[in-house]
């Protein structure tokens, strides 16, 4: 009806305009408004072709109009220009120029609403007074009403006036004052309402923190017994209520009555977000840490267990996490940037998302919500809920909280809520079973049980399936909601934690699509011929035109705003964010004034992220936008170049590196509404070969485009060599950095990658490295050559030399390829090996290049110096710059030439470990060796033959032990020689007095050999588990736990010494003790060592016996995981036990002693016996060999543990009870100290004995040489 081809005259047209207007006014949105500008302007544009007259309004009638909109504003901007409004004599305006005055006023009215909104994110308005709605079940006053009949629909709450945060919990409210105080009501069993009883409260009653905090943020329990979590404002945490399985976090299981703070390790951290759950209870840090506590059954806390904890204790395998959601046996995490949501715990009825029903026990990624922006997230008994950036609802889990319609209802992965679809939710809270949601326009809908009437539709007709608006909030501009577990609560305070998303404001602001699309119209329709002097219809003057062009960019500009500080991401702009790119960087590339230029560049700044294509067009885009050949950046044109920047830097973010690499999904997909948007398996597995294949093509661009920037510097050198001319700027030699910058990301994320899943052969991942690497080192091969080239053509000029380092170190064969170099170190040879041929190939220029600089010779010998003399200075000083400006490729050189030899095993891997280092590696890294020698291997030589030689011959006087030592070790030795000398006798006969007591032995008294074994064992053990001291004042009648576990362990030796006697082994005569035999049980697989004899009998029966006695490695282990005090006796079992069993040699036990007959069982030696027939001689020997061989191999380890060994119980890991460190703290490091005095000032000499066997003392030394390496932290 406006147009002059509708066959109406002027003034049905004008009336037409005229009612138009109003209806859009009386609409009060800007998507009417929008459109009645667009007829407008065509209106008058159509007049204008025709030359009929200019569509023309009442004056009148769009003043009125237009006070409608200036009446909703607080202020005007004063940035914008006034466009004069004509009025013609007969009280008439330009419908063109009406357009424009009408589109001033909108674009001031969405900035006012903008500054608005951004002053209410950043502070609460004091100045309004907060109303409280209830509805609900009012059983235990919980709605702090007089009544205890449930209320049906919401009601006007007193109680709770001017509450600023309000939490519904079960049977109880909590309701937080502006000033940080709580005030409780409801049910008080167990404590839960924190007042120090367990009564009812029928109103409101004010809560004591001790000590004195003002509160933020309260999280009370849906189900179970009730307990309630706090969080201040500077970050601590309350608890209080039901105790039960630790979920208040104080270390036990009892009840609190009273607010108690939460310490152990959330002690100094802030905690940003809090969740009570049925039976256990979380929080977030602001470091991104998430703590969980509570009954840990069904995987809820996410520890990798079902173990309950009654502290909180970090989860490990997830950070970065900004919110957290506890169910009733779930937790549900959100992470700080909202793209990633994990769940973890009980999975029946799909309530995890993960598309199954199974427990899982660590987070894990509900991949449903990848690519969204998810705001908030709450779980129920059966059910969840997440809201995204979007303003939709996603639920799973079962029942009547899914809004599906039907209360039967299953979805084992995240489902839209349909019937929320048509609105913008900007705040959802779940309570046991009904869940509420509130709308941009401050609706309430609610859905699920209604048995108590907590849905408020004035009815108790249970269950709701579908949302539906809470009836008698018409017109109430509520702000916030929370669900209990059968009431439910709104309130009109705004939000204090929670961006305010302006989705929705009167006349100025539609954050919709039909919003940007109007916008993308007028500037495609009237950016055309901009710079023409004669302006497109219907505009007056270029100046008009301007004008209009402008405000179309402003109110872009002031939605975008909106857009991002609401966190809405790119959905908002539907399918116009492509459209409305292309013309704001056409606008770049145009001859605009001055003001546009600013408005489209502020524009783009703004809006950059939304107006970004997917990840995938960015890369396409980005690899079209760079250039293919040597041009320069220049050649590209103003938006070019300004479009390849800012897509250089978005691609940046971290996010975006690990999704271009298929390593974890995009973050900006645009996010659907349907079920149909989230991708099958099939469809991602290709995705992420598309992936590596984009990522390959991008990398192969990234360094072409650096290279042609080389080749032109290469090129302006060669030619500008002989000539004195300035070095070229940064801008114009190098390339831009945000190139090398987003190459080099590309490197780190594929280099970690790799680094951290080597073990899981990603062969994608392994291959586009090894690809991208060869290219890259092939690259850098010829830039040497190129540049040993130029160098010798220039005869080393210095200017030449110092514009080729500013070249190299831009260039990929830089400051790029040294991040590679060094980071390949840290992969596995495995990876590295490829490349080997190709690191070969580059060494050669490489070498070539730095033997003709000019310094290189000179740093490498200031180097040397260096390494000689470490603390001076001077020359260090004397480096030149020109040598410091080439040191990195001097040493990317050593870095290469080392990773070469790293491949081909000749450097760290070192030769094939013979088979006594890998018998002997074990131990060398257990806890009992770790601790490092006492002494050198020369010395510990002398004494150990000393010690053993008069051990086996009999020798209880120490006075000719020629080695002084320590005391401690003198009373020791004193022990194992089984001298008179105290407190080592007394110590050796309590032991036996308690094991004869006990029964633990029958018929071995006086056995000399076993005694000496048992003393040896005796004095080991109380060395190194620090019990010396202890033993020596034990007066006791009866001995301390800790020394009868001793006496136990030496007698365990006893036994399986015993045992060796009889080749059935025969215990029949040994009474073991009553504890583990692990000992016993390791030797059973012990058979008879093979014996070499000169006679040809003996070598005969030997070879039925040559079979190598196989040890249990398994069995050793797990002895060394026990937590029986002490742990170093357990260890020494199995040390004694593989020692003596994998033993094959005898003869020298024999030559020891001095003579080549054999020694009887007490250890004497006897003559050949001539009476005994051969026959019986070989049985004699067969059944006493084994028991001596093992008995004389025990007491050399048992030597050498006392003589060379540390003591374990001195090492920085080994714990004890306090008051054994505290005797010991006094004395232990003053004895240590003159032990090693002792020994240093020990040089006389002494007899060795004869050796024990010529192939166990080279394992010995082999052994000890070992023990001294730097990495076992032994002492010399």
């Amino acid at each position: 009806m406006t147009m002059p081809s509708s066959g109406a005259d002027s003034q049905g047209r004008r009336l037409a305009s005229e009612l138009l207007l109003g209806l859009a006014v009386q609409r009060g949105s800007l998507k009417f408004l929008l459109e009645w500008i667009e007829v407008a302007l065509a209106a008058s544009a159509a007049a204008a072709n025709a030359s009929e007259k200019e569509g023309m309004i009442g004056y009148d009638c769009f003043i009125k109009s237009l006070e409608q909109l200036k009446h909703c504003s607080n202020a005007y901007v004063d940035n914008l220009q006034n466009q004069e409004l004509k009025k013609t004599p007969d009280g008439m305006c330009s419908l063109s120029n009406a357009a424009i005055c009408l589109f001033e006023e909108i674009c001031r009215l969405a900035l006012d609403c903008l500054s608005s909104t951004s002053s209410q994110n950043s502070q609460s308005r004091d100045s309004e007074t907060s109303t409280v709605y209830v509805w609900g079940s009012n059983s235990s006053h919980q709605l702090a009403e007089g009544t205890l009949e449930k209320i049906l629909q919401p009601k006007l709450a007193h109680g709770f006036a001017n509450a600023q945060m309000i939490e519904a919990g079960q049977y109880c409210t909590f309701a937080i004052s502006e000033d940080g105080s709580v005030k409780a009501c409801g049910k008080g069993s167990y404590g839960r309402l924190g007042l120090g009883d367990s009564n009812n409260q029928s109103a409101p009653k004010k809560l004591t923190f001790e000590p004195h905090r003002s509160i933020r943020k309260i999280s009370s329990s849906k189900g179970s017994d009730g307990h309630t979590l706090a969080v201040t404002a500077e970050g601590d945490i309350f608890s209080w209520g039901d105790g039960d399985y630790g979920k208040l976090g104080h270390g036990n299981s009892a009840t609190q009555k009273y607010p108690k703070l939460i310490q152990g390790p959330l002690l100094g951290k802030i905690v940003v977000c809090v969740s009570a759950g049925y039976r256990h209870s979380a929080s977030v840090t602001s470091d991104g840490e998430l703590y969980t506590w509570g009954e840990g059954d069904f995987g809820r806390l996410g520890h990798s267990d079902s173990h309950s904890r009654n502290l909180p204790t970090l989860v490990k395998d997830i950070s970065s996490v900004g919110q957290v959601a506890c169910g009733s046996s779930h937790t549900i995490a959100v992470s700080q940037d909202g793209r990633t949501v994990w769940s973890f715990g009980g999975g029946d009825n799909g309530k995890l998302g993960h598309g199954e029903t199974n427990r899982v026990y660590r987070p894990k990624v509900i991949e449903c919500l990848q690519g969204l922006y998810i705001r908030k997230v709450c779980a129920g008994s059966q059910s969840s809920l997440a809201l995204t950036s979007a303003g939709q609802v996603f639920a799973w889990g079962c029942g009547s909280c899914l809004g599906s319609g039907s209360s039967e209802t299953t979805a084992l992965r995240p489902r839209l809520i349909e019937e929320l679809n048509s609105t913008k939710i900007i705040d959802i809270s779940c309570g046991d079973s009904h869940c509420l949601a509130l709308t941009h326009d401050n609706e309430v809908y609610a859905w699920g049980n209604n048995a108590m009437g907590q849905c408020g539709q004035g009815h108790t007709s249970t269950p709701i399936a579908k949302p539906k608006k809470v009836i008698g909030l018409e017109g109430i501009p509520i702000q916030q909601i929370t669900a209990g577990t059968s009431h439910s609560l709104a309130w009109t305070a705004p939000p204090t934690d929670r961006q305010l998303v302006a989705w929705h404001r009167p006349f100025c602001v539609d954050l919709e699509e039909s919003t940007f699309s109007y916008l993308r119209t007028f500037l495609d329709r009237y950016c055309d011929g901009i710079n023409n002097e004669v302006p497109p219809q219907p505009f007056f003057s270029q100046r008009e035109h301007h004008n209009f062009v402008y405000l179309c960019l402003k109110l872009l500009s002031t939605h975008l705003s909106l857009a991002q500080a609401g966190g809405t991401g790119a959905a908002v702009l539907g399918q116009q964010g492509r459209p409305l790119r292309n013309l704001l960087f056409r606008l770049i590339d145009s001859d605009v004034p001055n003001s546009i230029e600013e408005a489209v560049n502020e524009t783009l700044s703004v809006g950059a992220s939304l107006l970004l294509p997917p990840l995938r067009e960015r890369t396409e885009l980005l690899h079209n936008l760079l250039p293919q050949g040597p041009e320069r950046w220049e050649s590209l044109s103003k938006g070019q170049r300004m479009q390849l920047d800012i897509i250089l830097t978005s691609l940046q973010d971290q996010s975006h590196i690990a999704s271009l690499l298929g390593y974890s999904s995009p973050t900006d997909i645009t996010e659907g509404f349907s079920q149909s948007f989230f991708p099958d398996q099939d469809s991602s597995k290709s995705g992420i070969i598309d992936n590596f294949h984009l990522a390959e093509i991008l990398l192969k661009t990234l360094l072409r485009n650096i290279g042609f920037y080389t080749e032109r510097a290469f090129g302006e050198l060669e030619k500008n060599s002989d000539k004195q001319q300035s070095n070229t700027t940064p801008t114009e030699s190098g390339p831009p950095s945000h190139v090398r910058q987003l190459l080099s990301a590309l490197h780190k994320h594929l280099l970690a990658h790799c680094y951290s899943h080597s073990t899981a052969k990603d062969h994608l991942s392994i291959d586009l490295l090894h690809k991208h690497v060869k290219l890259l080192l092939l690259y850098a091969s010829d830039t040497y050559r190129r540049s040993a080239l130029l160098l010798k053509e220039s005869l080393l000029d210095k200017s030449v030399t110092e514009k080729l380092h500013g070249i190299l170190f831009n260039s990929a064969a830089g400051s790029v390829l040294c991040q590679v170099i060094y980071s390949l170190l840290l992969l596995p040879v495995s990876i590295v090996r490829p490349l080997l041929s190709n690191l070969l190939d580059l060494l050669q220029p490489l070498d070539h290049l730095i033997r003709l600089l000019p310094a290189a010779m000179l740093l490498e010998e200031q180097e040397l110096e260096w390494t000689m003399h470490e603390s001076e200075s001077s020359p260090e000083k004397s480096i030149s710059t020109d040598a410091k400006s080439w040191i990195w490729l001097i040493d990317m050189e050593r870095t290469i030439s080392f990773t070469v030899g790293q491949c081909l095993g000749e450097m760290l891997q070192g030769p094939v470990c013979s088979a006594e280092e890998e018998n002997s590696a074990y131990w060398l890294q257990s806890q009992l060796l770790k601790n490092g020698l006492e002494i050198d291997s020369e010395q510990l030589d002398l004494l150990m033959n000393c010690l053993t030689g008069k051990a086996l011959a009999g020798c209880v006087e120490r006075k000719s032990f020629e080695f002084r030592v320590s005391e401690d070790t003198a009373a020791l030795i004193d022990i194992a020689l089984g001298t008179s000398v105290e407190p080592g006798y007394r110590i050796w006969n309590r032991m036996q007095v308690y094991a004869n007591s006990n029964e633990w032995e029958h018929g071995t008294n006086g056995d000399h050999l076993l005694d000496t074994v048992s003393r040896f064992v005796l004095a080991v053990l109380l060395k190194h588990t620090g019990l010396f001291q202890e033993a020596c004042k034990d007066d006791r009648c009866q001995p301390s736990e800790r020394l009868v576990e001793i006496y136990q362990c030496v007698y365990k030796v006893r036994s399986t010494l015993l045992a060796q006697t009889n080749a059935a082994y025969n215990t029949a005569n040994v009474q073991l003790p009553t504890w583990p035999r692990q000992l016993s049980d390791v030797s059973n697989n012990v058979e008879d060592e093979p014996r070499e004899s000169c006679s040809t009998t003996e070598q005969t029966v030997n070879v039925r016996q040559s079979e190598e006695p196989q040890y249990n490695m398994e069995r050793e282990i797990v002895l060394l995981d026990t937590e029986d005090f002490p742990k170093i006796s357990k260890v020494l079992e199995c040390f004694l036990a593989r020692k003596a069993a994998c033993h094959h040699e005898n003869e020298t036990v024999y030559e020891y002693s001095g003579t080549s007959s054999r020694p009887n069982s007490t250890g004497s030696v006897e003559a050949p016996e001539t009476e005994n027939t051969p026959k019986e001689k070989r049985r004699d020997s067969e059944e006493q060999y084994s028991f001596i061989s093992m008995c004389h191999y025990v007491i050399l380890r048992c030597a050498f543990l006392i003589l060379g060994v540390r003591a374990v119980w001195l090492a920085k890991g080994w714990k004890e009870e306090p008051t054994l460190a505290t005797t010991r703290k006094g004395n232990s490091m003053q004895e240590e100290q003159s032990s090693r005095a002792r020994l240093r000032q020990n040089q006389s000499d002494c007899d060795a004995r004869k050796q024990v066997n010529k192939e166990f003392s080279e394992g010995q030394s082999r052994m000890q040489s070992r023990s001294s390496e730097p990495t076992l932290g032994m002492i010399s």
